[in-house]
């Protein structure tokens, strides 16, 4: 594949390959940030009933227009309690938030519009009354049988209770995906380790586990492989027996001990593209295992792993889920850039103008290494060539870490 791949044709070329991973049925308790397989339905009317939504009295609200300001009180309903009725016109029920409304009513006055003395409550003088004031009628939500939710959407708290007010305590969502983030590298020494002064931490797998995990990822693990051919050839061997996706960080140059594309083909990874037209990220490795399995080669320095890892490998692993494809961001740089050759991911903070106009602010890193100038960023614009510069407002497409 051409190394003259620009970012879009990157992109497509991943999604066009990444498999769908299978559909499960998950308790809904456990499906939270998980993705849909199915239609959700509505069970009945939504709400159910003519729904109370302030606690208050109910009323006839045609008696308080012909002139009544006391009512006799009836009764206290509660919620979750069958309907009460009516008795005449000049009474009143004690009402609660979320009770059915009783038969025979048509109005609930608010606490703050009335008192209730002796069994009696007379209206104030800011007292309103008019047909279906604070009520929820049946079905104004949906009706039964009506998509609530359809297939891709993600599982949030507001998705989990549309969910439970079908009446489903299951549900079909997609499996997560295995995941291994693989870091390469005889330099690599884990946090809390003695290091020596030619050896860098370990914090790339660190910042990409992490990175999976925020975007719901659960079934995420590590490892550590020193530069040894055979030791590489056994390990990834194994990985790709066990995961879907492959995820490494570092090897994959074309250096004396970038041993991680031959050591991948091999094992029957097909490589798809290496190199990618932009900064960072550069030398990116992309390639597809023999039972389909997703391998992605980033970068070793941490500014192109992490931007690498938002651009392309999160989006995929989303696809692979079968998530809906949200629509990309756009936002304009507050100040303005020197021009760039290449396209280039350019990290930044986002604030609102006096116009309520979401402006980016640079961060530009020191080098690909500086991790340090990714801390406290929103994430990154993905700035097109255009080597005379970019203008204050320019616009262009934003990625979130």
């Amino acid at each position: 594949m051409s190394a003259a791949l620009t970012p879009r044709q990157a992109e497509q070329i991943i999604q066009s390959r990444v498999l769908r991973l299978a559909a499960e049925t998950r308790a809904l308790r456990d499906c939270v940030g998980r993705i849909l397989r199915q239609d959700v339905l509505a069970e009945r009317d939504n709400p159910p009933f003519d729904r109370v939504c302030m606690d208050g009295v109910a009323i006839d609200s045609r008696a308080f227009l012909q002139g009544r300001r006391q009512f006799r009180l009836q009764a206290t309903q509660a919620a979750g309690s069958v309907a009460l009725t009516l008795a005449s016109a000049d009474a009143a029920i004690e009402i609660m938030t979320g009770a059915v409304l009783p038969v025979g009513t048509d109005c609930v006055i608010p606490l703050e519009e009335y008192d209730l003395s002796n069994g009696t409550v007379t209206m104030g003088q800011d007292a309103v009354a008019e047909p279906w004031r604070n009520l929820q009628r049946r079905g104004s939500d949906s009706p039964p049988g009506v998509p609530m939710l359809t297939a891709g959407t993600r599982l949030g708290g507001a998705e989990i209770a549309t969910v439970a007010s079908a009446g489903l305590a299951h549900v079909v969502v997609s499996r997560q995906p295995r995941i291994r983030v693989i870091s390469t590298g005889d330099e690599l020494i884990e946090p809390g380790e003695p290091i020596a002064d030619h050896q860098i931490r370990r914090s790339n797998a660190y910042g990409v586990v992490a990175a999976l995990q925020s975007h719901g990822f659960e079934a995420v693990y590590d490892d550590h492989l020193r530069d040894e051919e055979a030791l590489m050839r056994q390990r990834l061997g194994e990985h790709l027996d066990t995961h879907d996706v492959l995820i490494l960080s570092g090897g994959v140059s074309k250096g004396k001990f970038d041993f991680v594309p031959s050591v991948l083909k091999q094992l029957g990874v097909e490589e798809v593209f290496y190199q990618v037209a932009q900064r960072p990220g550069r030398p990116m490795w992309f390639g597809v295992g023999p039972r389909g399995q997703a391998v992605f080669g980033l970068p070793g320095n941490p500014v192109s792993t992490l931007i690498c890892l938002a651009r392309y490998v999160i989006p995929a692993l989303n696809t692979a889920m079968s998530a809906r494809v949200p629509a990309v961001e756009r936002v304009a740089l507050a100040e303005p850039l020197d021009g760039r050759r290449m396209t280039y991911f350019m990290p930044v903070t986002l604030q609102f103008d006096a116009t309520a106009r979401m402006l980016a602010t640079a961060h530009a890193p020191n080098g690909s290494g500086d991790f340090l100038a990714l801390a406290d960023t929103d994430g990154f614009m993905e700035l097109p060539p255009q080597p005379q510069g970019y203008d204050a407002g320019f616009s262009a497409d934003f990625y979130r870490w």
